[in-house]
């Protein structure tokens, strides 16, 4: 999910025309989907050296293996070569078996793209609502679903971006404990984020993105003031 959002946000900025996503841009589809299948993959990189999932997924996964008595981390490639190589030959397997029932399908799927949207569009609703309830069977889970929705609508509807917020959704609570777990190995001192090389690393590069995308829109701004 991160993955796709990440792309399509990314393919946007790149687009000589942004004003074609949402409506169709082959760019906008391409791109998530194939970070998407790419990061269902990757996902496994954390869980099976380092023993950290990643996601939701990754988290039930381990939840499994520790039942099973496995120990994610490293020493599943040493104590366990048949349950890794296993995995890694599943991956292989199931994008060929995808790309050899998807390419016959194409008619069809191409199909599903004809259905008019006044009818696509209740049918969506209708089971995304059924699919909410039943995971906690709670009408309150529908309720916030529906403001959210209304409240998607409104950041649509003003010209605004709902990607990073549904990021920093996500990211929110991990960011959170672990910025908790940080300070409570280094006594309270904030100072750990920059002496140590691999944090100082990672916040000069987030920082490098961060005014990558916004020294354009500064710039832009600029000439069009200079222009008025």
């Amino acid at each position: 999910m991160l993955a796709s959002f990440a792309s399509y946000t990314f393919e946007k900025k790149l687009a000589r025309e942004p004003s074609r996503f949402g409506r169709g841009a082959i760019e906008g589809v391409a791109g998530p989907e194939s970070a998407n299948n790419a990061a269902a993959q990757t996902s496994f990189i954390p869980l099976l050296t380092l023993g950290l999932p990643s996601n939701v997924v990754m988290a039930l996964m381990m939840g499994a293996m520790i039942i099973q008595g496995i120990a994610p981390g490293a020493a599943v490639m040493d104590k366990r070569p048949d349950l890794f190589w296993g995995m890694v030959a599943s991956m292989w397997i199931g994008n060929l078996m995808l790309v050899i029932i998807n390419l016959p399908l194409i008619g069809i799927w191409v199909r599903l793209l004809k259905v008019p949207y006044r009818l696509l569009f209740p049918c969506i609703v209708v089971f995304s609502l059924i699919g909410i309830y039943t995971v906690n069977n709670s009408t309150t889970d529908v309720v916030l679903t529906a403001l959210f929705a209304l409240f998607g609508f409104l950041l649509v509807k003003f010209g605004l971006e709902p990607a990073p917020l549904v990021l920093g959704f996500i990211l929110g609570p991990l960011m959170e404990e672990n910025l908790r777990r940080s300070m409570v190995l280094s006594r309270g001192d904030p100072m750990i984020f920059v002496t140590r090389p691999l944090s100082l690393t990672l916040l000069t590069m987030a920082l490098a993105v961060v005014l990558l995308i916004a020294l354009p829109q500064f710039r832009k701004t600029r000439e069009t003031a200079f222009q008025e």
